[in-house]
């Protein structure tokens, strides 16, 4: 501290003796309250089929009309040696179709899609959030709920000339 204000004093009488002195002072408040958010992620539809001892006719994905899903294509399988041990797995996952009611007006969506992967947050509660500044600069800052927030800051800034 001591050495601060050596050098202050210092810069001071090295200054010119009509040096102007100017002091800016600033002091803010901010006060955040989350948004609720939902993220939405389409998944797609997926087939696969492995096996040993088995011959086959495979099957696949039938491609979608419209806003509909892909649909399972079953196929023929048979054992190739009979009275031998085989295996056989066959895997379907039915993606998500596109819903009808996407069209987002005024920046609100009407509902939320019933997507595969859906992400969502709840909103802020300002609670009893407040913050305020008074004629000497003064902050003043309380609490609020959960996913708020209130920041203060003070700035002084010192000018010689």
């Amino acid at each position: 501290m001591k050495k601060a204000a050596l050098l202050f004093g210092m810069l001071l009488m090295a200054a010119p003796a009509n040096a102007d002195l100017i002091t800016k002072h600033s002091t803010s408040v901010q006060l955040t309250v989350d948004a609720a958010a939902s993220q939405a992620t389409r998944l797609g539809s997926s087939y696969s089929v492995s096996g040993s001892n088995v011959s086959a006719t495979l099957g696949g994905l039938t491609a979608p009309s419209g806003s509909a899903a892909a649909t399972m294509n079953s196929g023929t399988y048979t054992q190739t040696t009979a009275g031998s041990a085989f295996s056989f797995t066959e895997t379907f996952n039915q993606g998500d179709a596109i819903p009808s009611n996407t069209t987002i007006t005024s920046g609100v969506a009407p509902s939320l899609p019933a997507f595969g992967s859906v992400t969502t947050t709840a909103g802020g509660v300002a609670g009893s959030l407040a913050g305020s500044i008074d004629s000497a600069g003064t902050m003043s800052l309380t609490a609020g709920g959960a996913g708020t927030s209130a920041t203060g800051q003070f700035v002084s800034e010192i000018t010689i000339r």
